[in-house]
């Protein structure tokens, strides 16, 4: 008996703690270096370094960062296109994680865009998961993505956020690896998920919920299969996706949903 109340208590006490963790405020935000307005900034966000390419659900902008003029633009069908979400450069290509989000059973496809013309190339359709896709990323040779669940709605019965999935992925986006969050990111993300991931040049995972203003750095772990919380830094923007400049070394866009801006705050390296 003893014994079991001092496990209860212990539950308590992570409870308490996880709970204090999701209440506590945002640091204070990264500073602001370039804002860009674009009208489809409202789900994702990706650079080459001279362009910056503002995403929506069904429509895409690319503009120069050096002048802020819109230089192309691609508009898809809504019921081809219900959710598209962060996207990145890979070449000549614009590489998109794409969902039905929000309905349930959740599917998920990548699209693939020309990043001169933004012409749709073509659609990797991967069909049901472990969530809904809402991030991909290529680093070190590999493919990262992110499976998103809920807690409501577009989620599906008896999976949260707390399922929440990396996965590390080869060129035929075969899945080879994956790893959970830390449960202080999980509690962070509540009730919503993931929305942006982005490899760092030096090799450092970064990631942003769903609304808070603040992105979370995390490592692989050397055993087991649960990333590791490494900090937490205050951004500008509330969440959503987010691609590291791959010309300044510290420059991080992100997206201002409500002002549909693209973000370029300067994040302080450790």
């Amino acid at each position: 008996m003893r014994r079991k109340m001092v496990m209860l208590a212990m539950l308590g006490a992570a409870s308490a703690a996880m709970a204090q963790e999701a209440d506590a405020p945002s640091p204070p935000p990264s500073p602001v270096t370039l804002r860009l307005p674009a009208p489809e900034a409202r789900q994702g966000v990706a650079s080459d370094g001279v362009h910056v390419y503002a995403i929506d659900n069904d429509r895409i902008g690319k503009y120069v960062i050096a002048t802020g003029q819109r230089i192309a633009q691609w508009q898809g069908e809504r019921r081809l296109f219900p959710h598209m979400n962060s996207c990145t450069v890979a070449g000549r290509e614009l590489v998109c994680a794409a969902s039905n989000y929000p309905a349930v059973p959740q599917t998920s496809a990548i699209e693939i865009f020309d990043t001169k013309t933004l012409r749709h190339l073509r659609t990797v359709s991967l069909g049901f998961g472990p969530g809904s896709l809402t991030v991909l990323d290529r680093h070190a040779g590999k493919w990262w993505a992110v499976y998103a669940n809920y807690a409501g709605k577009g989620g599906e019965p008896n999976r949260d956020y707390r399922y929440t999935l990396l996965v590390r992925m080869d060129d035929a986006f075969r899945q080879e690896a994956a790893w959970t969050f830390p449960q202080p990111v999980l509690a962070r993300f509540a009730p919503y998920s993931c929305s942006g991931a982005s490899w760092s040049a030096d090799g450092r995972l970064y990631v942003a919920g769903h609304d808070r203003p603040e992105i979370y750095e995390l490592a692989l772990p050397q055993a087991g299969s649960a990333l590791e919380w490494k900090r937490t830094i205050g951004i500008a923007s509330p969440g959503q996706a987010i691609d590291w400049d791959p010309k300044i070394a510290n420059r991080l866009w992100s997206v201002d949903r409500k002002a549909t801006a693209l973000v370029a705050s300067q994040i302080p390296l450790p």
